[in-house]
């Protein structure tokens, strides 16, 4: 793997149908933040090889949304992924990541915060941006990241929503 996308899910319903937090769904603002996104991150040449996203509904939908900004990426639906821990979510990229180039992920906070926010120590990002991704990784956020050959992560985009006024 040479570069792992970090996206969190859009913005979400705050309930389900289902009364499961599981099944909640994107809102309205999510989608379209959520394709905003994914367009933002092609314009700048990142496109997956391959997206490793949580099954559950919002992300599911996140994942529809910017997919058209992502041609010929393959997909994988993880369960495991539903809020999953850093750890856990590094693991899965980096096992991914031994058969293609670019790795995303569309998983959940604060799994995914806190992923962005190790990798951007270890990699000797900014304080001031360190302490920037710890504060606030809000719904549809994006951080993405260079891997050298020995695993090692450098900065390379930190991507916020765009809110409208």
């Amino acid at each position: 793997m040479d570069r792992l996308i970090l996206f969190r899910h859009g913005k979400a319903e705050p309930d389900s149908a289902s009364g499961d937090d599981f099944d909640r769904r994107l809102a309205p603002r999510g989608v379209s933040e959520s394709a905003a996104m994914g367009e933002t991150l092609a314009d700048l040449g990142m496109k997956p090889d391959l997206a490793l996203v949580s099954s559950a509904a919002r992300t599911r939908e996140t994942w529809a949304a910017a997919e058209p900004a992502f041609a010929g990426a393959e997909v994988r639906f993880e369960n495991e992924l539903y809020l999953a821990d850093a750890g856990f979510v590094r693991q899965a990229a980096e096992k991914a990541g031994r058969e293609c180039r670019t790795v995303l992920v569309v998983g959940h906070n604060p799994g995914l915060q806190e992923l962005a926010v190790d990798l951007l120590t270890e990699g000797k990002a900014p304080p001031a941006l360190v302490a920037r991704a710890a504060r606030n990784f809000p719904p549809a956020a994006a951080a993405v990241f260079l891997i050298d050959a020995n695993g090692r992560p450098s900065f390379d985009g930190l991507f916020y929503p765009e809110r409208g006024g």
